[in-house]
């Protein structure tokens, strides 16, 4: 499975300069390739290398391999635009979000990052340096620190690219691990279903609740101070709203961090598999007021989604999504669905046959349940094939 760290550059002034020159030189000459793709209507790779590669080697004094990844990236921008509007994740065409993604070039920040191969960046893993390439020449010696597990794993499976960033005034390389998979449990003890929602973050089968409390009023505060900065208009507000949204992403990691880890490592102990609903497309389908569409487009369910999708491959947990249609109006124990069920948010009482439980723990268990239906109709059969005797 491939995985992505993160290593902290320790740069001298020096050195950062030469580094912001090159991203700074890598993400002007990408402008022009995306000016040029537009303009002509070429966004394959080989095709607008014929049409920019000496142009913007020589401009913008890029070595070979630098010039090649340039238009690469370019080029999957397009591709990634591409396959946003087949989704339809831009709303109709002719919507505001649709024209505004559609009707001019694809634009690339100065310090956005820049992907490295091992032409153009060697480690030194012993020495914990790194030998870079930059429009001032190689820079050797460069020394980079991180976390003892995650510079383990580098040494032993590392592969493939690694991209230049420069975030809040430091220096990082994201690294690509490839990572051998255990293998997955072939017969789980049942399955844990996972309800995700905006007043409990996470409820599982089991029992759990990852109480939003907390986080929803630390959003809300958020949004107030963000509102307030927003309306003053300066550039010292727009600094502090830019590092309080920094700040506000960062938690929401970490908490979805720590929830996706308690759940997968419950899972492996049991023995059991992992039960998610497939929300993908919810914000485009709900319909909702403007507070209740802050809060959704706030939520990092997606997020949570992934962290617990990766964590299940790396412990060999079995994980299957499911419809999440009328989970929140289906009886756990009859199996009776009717919107009356659910008298108000947190409570679940059935109209037939009388059961009370938490809206959100009845939710998970009508998951789990077709997380397993789910899992034995997928799974291969282990009854041995009829051999014919003629």
């Amino acid at each position: 499975m491939k995985l992505v760290i993160r290593v902290k550059l320790l740069p001298t002034p020096e050195q950062a300069s030469a580094l912001q020159a090159t991203l700074h030189a890598c993400n002007a000459a990408a402008a022009h390739v995306s000016h040029t793709a537009f303009a002509t209507h070429v966004t394959r790779n080989r095709e607008l290398r014929a049409l920019t590669y000496t142009t913007i080697k020589n401009r913008w004094h890029l070595g070979a391999q630098a010039a090649q990844h340039v238009i690469k990236k370019t080029s999957d921008a397009y591709t990634s635009l591409a396959g946003t509007i087949k989704a339809g994740h831009l709303g109709r065409p002719g919507s505001k979000r649709f024209r505004a993604a559609t009707q001019k070039p694809i634009t690339f920040r100065p310090d956005g990052a820049q992907p490295y191969d091992d032409r153009m960046l060697s480690w030194q893993t012993e020495q914990r340096t790194v030998s870079i390439w930059t429009v001032h020449g190689r820079m050797k010696r460069l020394p980079y620190t991180g976390q003892d597990e995650q510079l383990h794993l580098l040494v032993q499976h590392r592969q493939g690219e690694s991209d230049l960033i420069h975030q809040n005034g430091n220096w990082y390389l994201l690294a690509t691990l490839d990572l051998p998979e255990p293998p997955q449990n072939p017969a789980p003890h049942g399955f844990i279903g996972v309800d995700l929602g905006i007043a409990n973050i996470a409820t599982t089968s089991t029992g759990h609740r990852h109480s939003g409390r907390r986080l929803n009023r630390a959003r809300a505060n958020y949004r107030t101070v963000r509102t307030h900065l927003q309306k003053k208009r300066t550039r010292s507000a727009k600094r502090r709203a830019k590092k309080r949204a920094g700040r506000e992403a960062r938690r929401n990691r970490d908490i979805n961090h720590k929830i996706s880890k308690h759940i997968v490592a419950e899972a492996q102990r049991t023995g059991r598999g992992i039960a998610l609903e497939d929300l993908s497309g919810i914000r485009e389908r709900a319909r909702l007021k403007k507070p209740q569409r802050v809060a959704i487009n706030s939520w990092a369910f997606g997020q949570l989604g992934e962290f617990i999708a990766y964590k299940a491959r790396r412990a060999g947990v079995p994980l299957v999504h499911v419809s999440p249609a009328f989970t929140s109006q289906e009886c756990s124990r009859c199996h009776h669905i009717d919107k009356r069920n659910r008298p108000s948010q947190a409570e679940f009482i059935c109209r037939n046959c009388g059961f009370v439980e938490h809206a959100d723990l009845n939710a998970s268990h009508i998951i789990a349940g077709r997380g397993w239906w789910t899992w034995v109709c997928g799974a291969e059969s282990q009854v041995p094939a009829l051999t014919l005797i003629a």
